[in-house]
């Protein structure tokens, strides 16, 4: 028997979604057995089996049907005529996808950054915390629940899985030369939200110089600046909280994909703008 285990804890600990496949039940003759698995990921890449044939290729795509709507469903397969197999017997198959949830992509682990970690800590949003600064990043009060990253954004980027639906984007760091070059990379990625902390004034000179840059209008749109539902309150906690809201708010609202027109915007770079812009 294959270790599904040990396979299906590699998967998760890559962050990258895929989809578990286990017969539940038999009737008749059938070349599967209650128990057995298919661990399926969303480009086709499977390990393990429920019998194989046409069967196992149906679990598969009907696999890669529920990861991509991210759902939970159950299947019956009559192994007769239809299916190409002389069984005749009668397969059902629970499909439940794993690591399907939304995770942000948080930059910055300053008060607000590290309350935002504190309040999303038991909801679906798996938390990346990205921040340079280690007295910061191994703050004791961050759960234990947020995967932290002490690198430059630039190198995060480079290995950071981006996803139309699943991927959510907060920027919050320590200067604002950091935070405009956070955004000037996001847009360009897929992503369900972008969001970035300050001022309508702050954002305001961000998009001018977007703008500038020859960043369609399509992709800028895509920023929230200010971050959150309106709420009220200033304090580190409140901001959290209202940024949390909006976060979970839009992830249990239906997803609707769009497709930003392709960006002419020179690649973005450090222009050493002081932190008091």
């Amino acid at each position: 028997m294959w270790d599904w285990v040990r396979q299906l804890g590699e998967w998760a600990r890559e962050d990258a979604p895929f989809a578990v496949a286990t017969v539940t039940a038999c009737q008749g003759s059938t070349p599967a057995e209650p128990g057995a698995k298919l661990l399926v990921r969303g480009d086709g890449v499977f390990h393990g089996t429920v019998g194989g044939g046409h069967l196992e290729q149906l679990v598969l795509a009907d696999a890669r049907g529920c990861l991509a709507r991210g759902e939970s469903r159950s299947f019956r397969y009559p192994l007769g005529a239809k299916l190409g197999q002389c069984c005749g017997g009668v397969v059902d198959v629970f499909v439940e996808p794993v690591n399907h949830g939304p995770r942000l992509y948080l930059f910055g682990a300053g008060h607000v950054g590290q309350s935002l970690c504190r309040i999303l800590d038991g909801t679906p949003f798996r938390v990346h915390l990205v921040d340079e600064r280690p007295e910061w990043l191994q703050g004791e009060r961050i759960p234990d629940s947020v995967t932290r990253h002490e690198e430059p954004w630039e190198e995060f980027f480079a290995h950071a899985v981006w996803d139309a639906r699943r991927t959510y984007v907060a920027v919050m760091t320590h200067r604002h030369d950091l935070d405009q070059d956070i955004i000037a990379a996001a847009v360009e990625k897929p992503a369900r939200y972008l969001g970035l902390i300050g001022s309508k004034t702050k954002w305001a000179r961000f998009r001018q110089r977007l703008e500038a840059r020859g960043v369609p209008a399509s992709r800028i749109d895509r920023v929230q600046c200010p971050m959150g539902l309106e709420l009220g309150g200033k304090s580190p906690q409140e901001v959290a909280v209202s940024i949390a809201a909006g976060l979970l708010q839009l992830h249990h609202q239906p997803f609707v994909e769009t497709h930003p027109e392709p960006s002419v915007s020179e690649p973005p770079r450090l222009r050493g703008v002081s932190s008091g812009e």
